[in-house]
């Protein structure tokens, strides 16, 4: 089930026992379902679970993961935002006391 869970006061549930990719960054028992089997992920690897439709093997993942590396460097720019230069000019100029 894509989508939001528990964050922001969403309460999705996922059907009884189901197994669950989540991106979440806590878990319990039954936080999204009853009996839930809740694996927490990187968000590449509930993607890669997403089109697949279940948890992937290792060799699987890193078959769908060798195209991201390919393309890391615009995949992962926002993360690092300390290194672009819009950023960086920002900061530079910040008058923090």
């Amino acid at each position: 089930m894509p989508g939001c869970s528990l964050c922001m006061g969403n309460q999705a549930r996922v059907a009884p026992k189901s197994t669950v990719l989540s991106t979440s960054t806590r878990n319990f028992p039954n936080r999204l379902g009853d009996g839930a089997n809740v694996y927490l992920t990187s968000a590449e690897l509930a993607a890669v679970g997403a089109v697949l439709g279940k948890l992937p093997s290792p060799a699987e993942y890193m078959e769908y993961a060798k195209d991201l590396n390919s393309m890391s460097k615009e995949i992962y720019k926002y993360l690092n935002f300390d290194q672009m230069e819009n950023y960086t000019k920002k900061a530079a100029e910040a008058n923090v006391a």
